[in-house]
């Protein structure tokens, strides 16, 4: 039964009065990224790292570039480190006490990520209302806020006066109220760090309740969904929440995993709406329904750069704005943000789908790739290749990594850890087609697989169920953003996780 739809009424009133500044923004993109701009460079004048790097003299784009080199984590991490021990106007003006704790690489090293008011406010707050604001006008039947939604997050740890944590966590602690009345689960299980007792207690609580929403990592939320059917007994998710409209995702790639959900909820009235937040920021939503691309928004304290992905490797790292970018082109993207990360390379490939307004994709990352006999292989291409494999073999998707194999110095080829939820019949069938798909999206690839000439056939292992959720419950990360990397130059992870499977694994 929905109950209170005057409120779902006035909510949505409220949100929609967002959409006319949308649309005035995405028609002087140009005037409120160079506003950005120059507020930016006003607040970074207060600070260590605009002392540092002549902020007085910067008073266009090009003196920018001059004075401030483009940064990996890595190469900021001083002035980051020097802010965690609580000295004030390092990287921005005023004391910074939270930080996003990215889920990190293969070797466990995390990176903490400053998170100044503006940026939690203007930022990541905003954006979750954008999105709202943009889901209600393209939906105006929407009985979103009749309902209650379920979002996955993860843990915090409070130290010397520091919160560091999931960039989902520390979001949920700081909700505004009217955030908490319409969300499942509670703060305490929100933030809790055992996975598996927040799996129950998640469960427990969203049983019985009219859920409309969902909202988290797509590998997570199967785990959930999966966990809710089964203890119900009923047969999919909309014989248990029948108002159910939509999920909310991001994080990683939808594709592998849109077949699943269709199966476990096969209301018609079920849309799927896809964010690019991160921990640095939040950047782009889906705007139109059934998109596969996202309007990037222009007015939440970031500037934004870009730099060809095939210049990547040139010392001077020639950047453009927003002015300059062309479509059909992948690029590396580069941020400044109202949290002090200045001309920051954040690891993204994106491209371009439109200039009017401006639409990306998220092709890949600049590090989480293959390109060791120079095949040059994205997560784009091998998510995509996987989607089908799984269509055409009816099989369906847990979790995968791909790592290189030497073959010989001249020759190799990549050797696949897949987790089923349900195996193909035929792994063969599967295998052939993976490597087809490939070949169709990736000429770099297709051309080094010609004749087995370098890169041989793909190797698969069939991975046991809850071998990745084992791997990641040995780095403490279960649950919240953290997901596993995809596509990896070395091997370390592929070996630990065929250590797992075989039962051979020590920490």
């Amino acid at each position: 039964m929905i109950k209170f739809p005057f409120k779902n009424h006035i909510l949505s009133t409220l949100l929609k009065r967002r959409i006319k500044q949308i649309n005035i923004i995405s028609e002087s993109p140009f005037k409120t990224q160079k506003n950005t701009f120059h507020k930016l460079i006003n607040q970074g004048k207060k600070t260590k790292f605009g002392s540092n790097h002549n902020f007085k003299d910067i008073d266009n784009y090009h003196s920018f570039m001059d004075n401030i080199p483009v940064r990996t984590y890595e190469e900021i991490f001083p002035y980051i480190e020097e802010t965690r021990t609580g000295k004030e106007n390092i990287l921005w003006p005023g004391k910074i006490n939270l930080f996003a704790k990215s889920s990190g690489t293969t070797n466990a090293k995390n990176k903490f990520i400053p998170l100044s008011n503006e940026t939690l406010y203007n930022c990541h707050f905003k954006g979750g209302k954008d999105m709202l604001a943009l889901y209600l006008n393209n939906n105006p039947e929407s009985n979103f806020f009749n309902g209650k939604g379920i979002i996955i997050g993860g843990s915090t740890t409070n130290h010397n006066n520091l919160t560091d944590g999931d960039i989902s966590a520390i979001l949920l602690d700081n909700f505004p109220f009217w955030v908490n009345t319409h969300r499942i689960p509670d703060l305490k299980t929100s933030i809790m760090k055992d996975w598996n007792k927040k799996l129950d207690k998640i469960t427990s609580q969203a049983i019985n309740q009219n859920i409309t929403n969902l909202s988290g990592v797509p590998s997570w939320m199967l785990i959930l969904l999966n966990n809710i059917i089964k203890k119900t007994g009923e047969n999919n998710i909309s014989e248990i929440w029948p108002n159910i409209e939509l999920y909310i995702h991001g994080g990683i790639n939808f594709v592998p995993y849109k077949n699943q959900f269709k199966k476990l909820i096969p209301s018609k009235k079920m849309k799927y709406l896809e964010t690019y937040n991160a921990s640095e920021g939040f950047f782009a939503i889906q705007d139109k329904n059934d998109n596969n691309d996202m309007l990037l928004m222009l007015d939440y304290g970031i500037f934004y750069e870009f730099i060809e992905k095939n210049k990547l490797s040139s010392a001077s790292k020639d950047s453009i704005t927003i002015e300059n970018v062309k479509k059909n082109t992948e690029y590396a993207m580069i941020i400044t943000t109202n949290s002090g990360l200045w001309r920051y390379l954040i690891g993204d490939i994106i491209e371009f789908t439109s200039i009017n307004p401006f639409r990306i994709i998220i092709k890949g990352r600049t590090k989480n790739c293959i390109n060791t006999f120079g095949e040059e292989l994205m997560v784009h291409n091998s998510d995509y290749a996987l989607s089908v494999a799984c269509k055409e073999t009816n099989s369906e998707l847990v979790d995968y990594t791909v790592a290189p194999i030497y073959i010989n110095k001249n020759a190799g080829a990549h050797e696949w850890a897949i987790e089923f939820k349900k195996p193909p019949k035929s792994i063969t069938k599967f295998e052939k087609i993976l490597d087809l798909k490939i070949k169709e999206v990736n000429s770099d690839y297709e051309a080094k697989r010609f004749n087995n000439l370098i890169i041989k056939e793909p190797k698969i292992n069939i991975i046991n169920t809850g071998v990745f959720l084992k791997w990641l419950d040995s780095r403490k990360k279960l649950g919240g953003q953290n997901k596993i990397t995809r596509l990896n130059e070395d091997r370390i992870l592929i070996e630990e996780i065929k250590r797992i499977n075989n039962g051979s694994f020590q920490q």
